[in-house]
């Protein structure tokens, strides 16, 4: 397609540069603050990457606490709480994203399988952060809600998707992604297509397309414990007549994602029963967003004169006011 975004220099060219001050939100291990976030969480998506297979995706749920870290650099998850366990691979790159109930806010764990041992799965951890509440905003997800889909169109009745991608040096991530249900997922010209909303700005999920044109999607039901999984070749585009029907309050997107050539499966899904996300707890006392976020931008280990004063500077406030002006102004 004509307006087909082709590399990481038209995408800069399209939305800009990610702020250095965004990747200073990551670090390298399981801190205290993560830990605690796993503690409350009884989901999570997957995705697991290798070059044989490329990215497939997957849910994992229990109760909560079902996955957890012993050590900084090592997260374990039972394999009996994976929806697909035959995805897992020892060697696989890996992506997840950890809900913790009534947060809109999540957790993003990435790195590597490292073993594969009685029943349990080992992930080498490389990346820890905290990601937006956007997305979960703009889906309702925490108040459920959403119809029940069947087998004739599932897709457009989601509000709310996780996207996993690989990047060539097999890095994976997993993307949280939500609208309105008619808002989110739309099928045009034998294509799934979904907008890319404003979000953490690290673009990791859009430039690994770029990389590696292909993804696998779980859409979800909020209220539900039924998932749709898609899988395809994925493009990322600016085209006008479709950023038009994606447009909510007036605003239109400025990057789509087309998924062709794809496979589309309703499931039931026995990690969402075990979870029993919805009607939603209310959220844990002791996690607050902002004081995560700071802590990570402290713990970070960029080097440079702008890290070093990132890092003396950041409050809880100041993070807190960041996030509820961006929460207001910048949903779309």
């Amino acid at each position: 397609m004509a307006d087909d975004i082709r590399n990481e220099t038209e995408l800069a060219a399209r939305v800009g540069k990610t702020p250095a001050a965004v990747q200073l939100k990551v670090i390298d291990h399981i801190d205290d603050c993560a830990r605690r976030w796993l503690e409350t969480a009884p989901l999570a998506a997957l995705a697991f990457g290798d070059a044989e297979l490329g990215v497939t995706a997957t849910l994992a749920g229990g109760l909560p606490g079902f996955a957890r870290s012993e050590t900084p650099t090592l997260l374990q998850l039972p394999l009996a709480t994976v929806d697909a366990p035959q995805q897992v691979r020892e060697g696989a790159g890996f992506g997840s994203l950890f809900f913790s109930p009534g947060l809109g806010e999540t957790l993003r764990i990435n790195g590597r399988v490292q073993w594969l041992r009685d029943g349990v799965i080992g992930i080498a951890v490389s990346e820890c952060y905290l990601h937006c509440a956007k997305a979960l905003m703009r889906s309702a997800f925490w108040e459920g809600g959403a119809e029940r889909p069947d087998d004739t169109s599932p897709l457009v009745l989601s509000p709310f998707l996780v996207m996993a991608t690989m990047h060539r040096d097999g890095s994976v991530d997993v993307s949280p992604k939500g609208d309105p249900a008619g808002a989110m997922l739309q099928l045009h010209d034998d294509r799934i297509w979904f907008a890319d909303r404003p979000g953490n700005r690290r673009m990791d999920g859009i430039k690994n397309l770029l990389s590696r044109p292909q993804m696998t999607g779980i859409a979800m039901y909020p209220g539900h414990h039924c998932c749709a999984v898609f899988s395809g070749e994925a493009s990322v585009t600016n085209d006008a007549v479709m950023s038009a029907r994606f447009a909510v309050q007036g605003r239109q997107p400025q990057l789509l994602i087309a998924v062709g050539n794809s496979e589309c499966e309703l499931l039931d899904s026995a990690a969402l029963e075990r979870a029993r996300l919805w009607p939603a707890a209310a959220a844990a006392e002791d996690l607050d967003p902002s004081t995560i976020f700071a802590t990570h931008v402290r713990l970070n280990k960029t080097r440079g004169l702008g890290a070093k004063v990132m890092r003396a500077t950041v409050s809880r406030g100041l993070m807190q006011k960041g996030l509820e002006h961006d929460y207001k102004n910048n949903l779309y």
